[in-house]
């Protein structure tokens, strides 16, 4: 089984999207096979520039992702949920939610935000590998 991990922020444009390109990018250096989502609460309509840039300048590939709301079964293909502080829907039934509340806004600088979440992103590959998922 593939470990699929699904980042969720407020807007689903900035925080989830970086978590999950390079959370998708250190487990492929690894050689760990998993997929990486990300949705919002209250989803923008667009990736802001800014994060594409970001992502890109930083060299991987954005892929034209588009943000998405959470729903109920997008929660439940997730073998991982990583919140960054939403409020997530009570009646959202997951196996488990990480939350990440100290990051800083993307919107205040792209470099420190991804590099916050650049730091969590090992000891989760690391959970999700002893998993076994």
């Amino acid at each position: 089984m593939t470990a699929t991990v699904l980042f969720v922020c407020q807007h689903g444009s900035a925080k989830s999207v970086v978590a999950a390109h390079y959370l998708h990018e250190l487990a492929a250096s690894q050689g760990v096979a998993i997929e990486c989502l990300s949705a919002g609460v209250d989803p923008d309509d667009a990736i802001p520039l800014h994060v594409v840039t970001g992502l890109t300048g930083d060299g991987l590939h954005f892929d034209g992702t588009r943000p998405r709301v959470l729903t109920q079964s997008l929660a439940d293909r997730a073998t991982h949920v990583v919140s960054f502080a939403c409020d997530l829907a009570p009646q959202l039934r997951t196996k488990q939610v990480i939350t990440w509340d100290d990051i800083p806004a993307v919107s205040d600088g792209y470099a420190p935000a991804r590099d916050a979440i650049v730091a969590r992103l090992q000891p989760l590959l690391d959970a999700i590998v002893s998993d076994g998922v």
